[in-house]
């Protein structure tokens, strides 16, 4: 009975003991609660510390927006010498990398086969010529007899069925004529298809437009090939000027135009640019990669560049000769803004300045508004910054801005403090 009561008392203490040391926990925590400020944010405690930076310096001076693209070094034009007949190869009188000027000879085939067809419609245009001059002849005469049989039919000598029958003779006679001059015109054609043909077998080089000099770029047989019409022999490449193939997004695509100058550069001609313009844009761009073909033009007068190199195009939309520039290391976003922070140099603190960003080219950027005065920007170190951030500077760091006075350094500075302020 006793160990009984003596259970009860106990658990009762235990839960008393319980809720006691909870009550005190509780009781900790608010004292705690109650130390740390009121309002306190983690701007303030940024606020609340010193931080080491970089600066760098606001210029003015000019920039440019400059494209940057790649492509690849097409001919200007390129086509493939190829056979009208078939034959055996039986001369090639060029080869890989020579100079070909307009209506060169650079293969020949066997002709024999057709020199013996020239041969035999050439015996075919004198036989129709032998027969032409006996139908002529014949005309010849049975015309004057014809005139005689007339007079002999108007004395009465002479009647008129045997008159119809000499008309009838003179007809015929001139109908062979006819005959013998279709049979000749037809015998002097097949003699220039013959010719024709013959001259199938001399292979020339032969283009209608541009420069009169291009190159061999492939050769495709060997002499001795059997060739039948239309096996490629040589292909024929034009390289001044040389075309360059781009390709561009619809970020940059409405802002190209036709005669725009390009600066093209090799990795295998290191510092060298080549001068090109903008000659043709393609009306679309492809669904696949969303980029349309631009070409252009490059000036190639030494054939210093080949077709199949790879080459860097730099365009340029647009110039600023006076402008105030910052380095683009010294970018960044706070709230959704992008600005940068200004570094005073007195005070040694930081001050956001939200900006409106115009043309960055490498690490160069433009700042269009606010206006700026000459000062220093944060360039490493800013994503432990916050507005009013005390600073660290280098120890080569001026006392304050070279080119203005603290007064006018401090003016965006105290704009870019109000926001601070109100928070």
């Amino acid at each position: 009975m006793a160990n009984i009561i003596w259970d009860k008392l106990w658990g009762r203490k235990t839960r008393v003991y319980t809720i006691l040391a909870l009550l005190f926990l509780i009781f900790l925590g608010w004292q705690i609660i109650q130390r740390i400020p009121a309002g306190a944010s983690s701007a303030a405690g940024q606020r609340g510390v010193t931080v080491a930076v970089e600066i760098g310096a606001i210029e003015r001076g000019g920039i440019r927006d400059i494209g940057l693209f790649s492509g690849t070094l097409i001919p200007k034009s390129y086509f493939t010498i190829v056979p009208k007949i078939s034959g055996r190869l039986k001369e090639i009188h060029a080869d890989i990398g020579d100079r070909l000027t307009r209506g060169q000879l650079v293969a020949v085939l066997e002709d024999e086969e057709y020199q013996q067809q020239t041969i035999q419609a050439e015996a075919g245009l004198g036989v129709a010529q032998a027969n032409l001059e006996e139908t002529k002849s014949s005309l010849g005469l049975t015309n004057r007899e014809l005139d005689r049989a007339k007079a002999l039919h108007q004395k009465g000598i002479l009647s008129d069925s045997e008159l119809e029958a000499i008309e009838a003779q003179f007809g015929s006679q001139e109908a062979r004529y006819k005959v013998a001059m279709a049979q000749l015109a037809n015998e002097k054609a097949a003699l220039e298809t013959a010719k024709v043909r013959l001259s199938y077998t001399r292979i020339r080089a032969a283009w209608e437009k541009g420069r009169d000099v291009r190159f061999v770029g492939e050769r495709f047989v060997n002499e001795g090939a059997m060739l039948s019409s239309n096996t490629p022999i040589l292909s024929v490449i034009e390289l001044q000027p040389i075309t360059a193939v781009i390709y561009v997004t619809e970020k940059d695509y409405f802002r190209l135009k036709n005669e725009q100058e390009v600066a093209l550069t090799s990795g295998a001609f290191a510092g060298t640019v080549f001068n090109g313009r903008v000659v043709r844009i393609a009306p679309l761009l492809k669904e696949t990669s969303r980029e349309a073909r631009v070409e252009v033009e490059v000036d190639n007068p030494d054939g210093t560049l080949k077709p199949g190199m790879f080459v860097n195009a730099q365009i340029e939309f647009a110039r600023r000769t006076e402008t105030t520039i910052v380095p683009v290391s010294a970018l960044v976003t706070r709230g959704g803004l992008q600005g940068l922070f200004l570094a005073d140099l007195e005070t040694k603190k930081a001050r956001f300045l939200p900006i409106t960003l115009g043309i960055v080219e490498g690490e160069r950027a433009e700042v269009l508004t606010p206006p700026l005065a000459a000062g220093f920007v944060v360039t490493l170190g800013h994503h432990l910054l916050e507005d009013g951030t005390s600073l660290i500077l280098p120890p080569n760091a001026p006392a304050r801005p070279a080119d203005a006075t603290g007064a006018d350094a401090k003016t965006p500075e105290k704009k870019a403090g109000s926001p601070g302020e109100k928070k």
